[in-house]
């Protein structure tokens, strides 16, 4: 059913819930695991800097996820995509058309409704964008 599932990873609690999903469909299907992690950048003075200035210790964290899913048996690539512009749900979703997915798996925040509209959700957008199945894992209790 699946050849390639793309995971988007951004290396919250919330996120991490979407690895066994993946792992699980992966192994019953036999498919490939594209693992993206988009690293937002802001443009300012003396050029573009992280959002996040615990980048670098999150795309350790992905990179051994990335080893674990490996260890399993799974076949796995690691993409970390830099942008200014255009939002993660739009690069995970051009690297679903590149690599041919036919999923995406991300993870939930557990905001309500509303606060993801307010706030932003790479999830919700994502159900809106993608010309594939998006499956998002729900958040923890």
């Amino acid at each position: 059913m699946f050849t390639t599932i793309v995971l988007g990873l951004d290396g919250s609690e919330g996120s991490k819930l979407a690895v066994p999903l993946a792992s699980e469909l992966a192994e019953r299907y036999g498919a490939r695991v594209v693992i993206v992690h988009v690293d937002e950048r802001i443009p300012a003075k003396g050029g573009v800097h992280p959002v996040r200035a615990d980048e670098e210790q999150v795309r350790e964290k992905l990179d051994e996820q990335a080893r674990q899913l490996a260890s399993q048996g799974i076949d796995v690539k690691f993409d970390v995509l830099e942008i200014v512009l255009g939002g993660p749900a739009h690069a995970i979703e051009d690297v679903a058309q590149r690599e041919g997915a036919e999923l995406i798996v991300v993870g939930r925040r557990g905001h309500s409704p509303i606060a993801g509209l307010v706030l932003g959700s790479v999830t919700q957008r994502l159900l809106h964008i993608a010309r594939r199945s998006v499956l998002a894992a729900p958040p923890a209790d």
